[in-house]
């Protein structure tokens, strides 16, 4: 007798650091699907323009199906957290976890309008000032937001006082896949996730929040399965998702962000 599955519905997010309302490529891409009996799944993609609007489909989504008894797995493709050590070059220190403190230092200071304009270059280079005081360990500016503790070339990450490079998950991913996964710190070029996730973990802390019993993957549910607890209903996990490690095989005229979280979402 195989075992039940862990979660009765799955919403993969590609996320974007998109400066302005964009669609389609590089833009945010949302799959929901909700297994079906006899391989009848039934999944949609949907395309918002704006981080603002992904985070209010998001939110009304899992509510909705957490409503009719749906354990949800929400899947982000940007990094949730931070190397070790980051929370206390901050100087946060509060009684959160040095994860929590950094999601709510993130959500305090990071500036995302509903046109997605926004404020990630001078929080990095804001950030790098208490982190080193130099324009380190963020970098990635382009020409208009260089400046004193923001650089557009990388630091010196073999320096013995520098912050590491990459985090264990990336170690991870590196040993299992054939990825070259990038560091949370580069903030542009192709497949960066630095701009990501300082957009991506302030909304994905107030989702944490408006959801009812949410718990994010590892940081508040260990390194095992979540094992839902039926006196408190239905429950969403938040995961951190890499879709670089699938191959995946878009449909004629799709979009390989659509793809990706269709594939993932069927995965």
């Amino acid at each position: 007798m195989s075992a039940s599955p862990l979660f009765d519905a799955y919403i993969m997010v590609d996320w974007s650091a998109a400066s302005r309302p964009v669609t389609g490529a590089n833009a945010i891409w949302i799959a929901v699907l909700l297994p079906g009996e006899g391989g009848r799944d039934m999944l949609e993609c949907t395309n918002p323009a704006t981080r603002a609007a992904a985070e209010a489909e998001i939110e009304t989504r899992v509510k909705t199906l957490m409503t009719v008894g749906k354990n949800v797995l929400l899947g982000f493709d940007f990094a949730l957290g931070y190397p070790a050590g980051t929370a206390e070059r901050l100087g946060l220190t509060t009684d959160l976890s040095p994860w929590a403190a950094t999601c709510s230092y993130l959500e305090t200071h990071i500036h995302d309008g509903a046109d997605n304009r926004n404020n990630r270059f001078a929080l990095a280079a804001d950030m790098n000032q208490a982190l080193s005081g130099m324009p380190h360990p963020f970098w990635g500016a382009p020409k208009t937001q260089i400046c004193a503790t923001l650089a557009a070339t990388k630091g010196d990450f073999n320096s013995q006082a520098s912050l590491p490079e990459h985090r264990a998950a990336e170690a991870w991913i590196k040993s299992n896949y054939k990825a070259s996964p990038k560091s949370v710190w580069q903030l542009l070029g192709i497949g960066s996730v630095g701009s990501q996730s300082l957009l991506g973990i302030p909304r994905m802390n107030r989702l944490r929040r408006s959801l009812p019993n949410c718990r994010v993957w590892p940081f508040e549910t260990g390194l095992t399965a979540p094992i839902p607890n039926s006196e408190k209903g239905p429950h969403c996990i938040i995961a951190e998702i890499y879709p670089s490690t699938l191959d995946v095989s878009p449909q004629p005229q799709e979009i390989m962000d659509r793809a990706q979280v269709r594939s993932l979402a069927t995965r």
